[in-house]
């Protein structure tokens, strides 16, 4: 399931360091949450789109915070290349 692959992948939490691991060429795929913020969520879906990484889409902020093992939703979360 994909909630499982984001728990055991090497991962960054959070628009800042997601549109880091972006531009750095770090990120192989961003996973954002449906219900967070346009403001937070389009400048990430453009950044990735310029940087040709995949965009996948969560429904919660809860559940892409739980399977980032943290208690609080998370809008975004980039999966690392190893």
């Amino acid at each position: 399931m994909l909630l499982e692959e984001i728990e055991k992948s090497k991962k960054v939490v959070g628009s800042k360091q997601v549109k880091k691991a972006v531009t750095k060429g770090a990120a192989r795929t961003v996973y954002l949450a449906r219900d967070a913020e346009p403001h937070i969520t389009a400048p990430l879906i453009a950044i990735c789109q310029q940087h040709g990484v995949s965009v996948e889409m969560i429904e919660t902020m809860i559940e892409l915070g739980h399977a980032c093992g943290i208690e609080v939703g998370a809008a975004a979360v980039a999966m690392l290349k190893e």
